[in-house]
């Protein structure tokens, strides 16, 4: 079996030195031939670098290289560009210097090849000079390299939005990358005579850089069907590359090859890029798991990105996790163009892969959004739970939880959630100018019911119980349902009532008949919540077989 290229991101290196490799080929082909530039958004370590290598290595005309693969049969004439190649990876932008320095790297090695000057003084120039003249050293690199080599320039750029992402909470460095983008990179727009190919990556679209206003001419081939398997590994890739390695990961797991496939598809595939819908793994999770022959969560040991929590602790009053299991809808505008300034997080929530495609409504041109797959589910609870709780460590919360649920200890398990609910932040709801008293106290009643019915989601779904929210029958809708070996939880939030009326509605809906053939005891738990102490106040417990 051929070594697997778990993190390589260099083409070249990973065909020279034998690693497995699955053949996109025939789609860079159709990319580079059906127009000029372009624009893709896919989640980090999905394989966006991998791809700007073999395109580096395509425009430079490295043949050999794709010896055997589909690209070979449907290139009849290879040719060498000329190919500037800036990768934003590896360097710290909490303000805009890094940003520069970057730039200016990149500039001084492409100056160096070609034999063009690099200004000697470049760092002593004040920084509104920096930027002015990043940008003209940019334009004149691209004019004086395409004069002197005859060929028309290649310009990719690898996680362009990476200085942007890092500096969220920083307004003066978000402007100055800002500006300095829109000046550098607004070059190309007049360089398009000079230019073969343009080619940027990234996790999101910021929709207020100049990159997407003064480029008109990008493409974003983002949610385009014809490229929604250019990153990743789709099933079909699987079998025909990686059956050897599954049947070896089946084989120490004691499981047959099928319920493996089954395993793997369960925990990383399920990723949509399109409305098509191609199942897509996550392609370091997969390479992790075959490597490693275990079952766990590689795509978090990377870490959740730090302007994700940030942006999510903000916002946390506004999130609803049961929408997210369930599914919760948007417009492709909506989920392809990121605003900082937007409280609603589910866009970045998909482009950073925590979401995904799972329907797509064409008469409404609505998609429906949730978990892809059960690493990313569970890996998301596991990490931003503290974040939304603020409570560091939720493990010792979640063993006595799970010891109360399954031994019937409806009041321990409420004097924990009552503990945990206590440590939250007091986030004041955001109120219209046109409301009223009452409209104001409904507001605060929906942000405090909301709120613990997130830690109560998290928590009953961390422990791997099923989990069910708004459960309707003929006559309502059902709060929460846990269900466990021996027991079924039937929950009613209530807020400034009383538990006996959340009981009474349990009873008047009839919540419990759904279970009146189940062999489990049916547990009905009455909660009310009180709007100043911002707490349960108290709860009432009614067992029904």
């Amino acid at each position: 079996m051929q070594s697997l290229p778990i993190g390589i991101q260099n083409f070249k290196g990973l065909r020279e030195d034998g690693y497995l490799y699955v053949d996109k080929t025939e789609v860079v082909y159709r990319l580079v031939g059906e127009a000029k530039a372009y624009f893709l958004s896919r989640p980090r370590r999905f394989g966006k670098s991998l791809l700007c290598s073999t395109l580096q290595a395509y425009f430079e005309g490295r043949k050999e290289l794709f010896e055997g693969l589909a690209i070979e049969k449907l290139e009849t004439q290879w040719q060498a560009y000329p190919v500037l190649y800036i990768d934003f990876n590896g360097q710290v932008y909490g303000s805009g210097l890094g940003l520069r320095a970057t730039l200016h790297d990149h500039l001084s090695r492409w100056e160096s090849k070609y034999g063009l000057q690099t200004p000697a003084d470049f760092e002593a120039l004040p920084i509104e000079s920096q930027s002015v003249s990043l940008a003209r050293r940019f334009y004149d690199a691209i004019v004086r390299i395409h004069e002197q080599t005859g060929k028309r320039v290649v310009v990719i750029v690898d996680e362009y939005d990476k200085p942007l992402l890092e500096s969220l909470d920083n307004s003066e460095a978000q402007e100055q990358s800002r500006a300095l983008f829109k000046g550098f990179f607004g070059n190309l727009k007049k360089l398009d005579e000079h230019l073969k190919f343009v080619f940027f990556t990234g996790v999101t679209k910021f929709s207020k850089v100049s990159i997407f206003s003064d480029l008109n001419q990008l493409r974003d081939i983002s949610l385009e069907p014809d490229y929604e398997t250019i990153c990743g590994i789709s099933a079909d890739e699987l079998m025909a590359n990686f059956t050897k390695r599954v049947q070896n990961m089946a084989d120490y797991n004691n499981v047959s090859c099928d319920e493996c496939f089954a395993l793997l598809k369960k925990n990383y595939d399920g990723y949509h890029f399109s409305r098509r819908m191609t199942d897509m793994y996550n392609p370091f999770s997969i390479l992790r798991a075959l490597a490693s022959r275990e079952f766990d969560f590689y795509w978090f040991s990377t870490g959740t990105p730090t302007f994700l929590v940030k942006h999510l602790t903000s916002v946390k009053s506004e999130l609803d996790f049961k929408e997210l299991t369930d599914g919760v809808s948007t417009s492709a505008g909506e989920i392809t163009d990121y605003r900082p300034d937007n409280t609603n997080i589910i866009p970045l929530l998909y482009q950073t892969g925590y979401l995904t495609i799972k329907d797509y409504n064409p008469a409404l041109q609505l998609f429906t959004l949730t978990y892809p797959n059960e690493e990313v589910k569970y890996g998301m609870l596991n990490s931003l739970a503290p974040a939304v709780t603020d409570r560091g460590d939720t493990s010792s919360s979640l063993a006595k939880i799970y010891k109360a649920l399954n031994a019937k200890d409806v009041d321990s398990m409420m004097l924990v959630l009552k503990s945990v609910y206590a440590s939250l932040p007091y986030i004041k709801p955001v109120y219209r100018e046109d409301m009223d008293e009452e409209d104001r106290q409904d507001v605060l009643n929906k942000y405090i019911e909301r709120d613990f019915q997130n830690v109560i989601y998290i928590f009953f779904l961390l422990m791997g119980q099923p989990t069910y929210s708004e459960v309707q029958n003929n006559l309502g809708r059902a709060d929460c349902i846990v269900e466990t070996d021996n027991y079924v939880y039937l929950f009613e939030f209530k807020v400034e009532s009383s538990a006996e009326e959340a009981l009474a509605q349990i009873r008047r809906h009839e919540y419990a008949t759904r279970y009146a053939a189940d062999r489990r005891e049916v547990i009905c738990v009455g909660v009310n919540f009180g709007r100043r102490k911002r707490n349960i106040t108290e709860w009432k417990v009614e067992g029904r077989r």
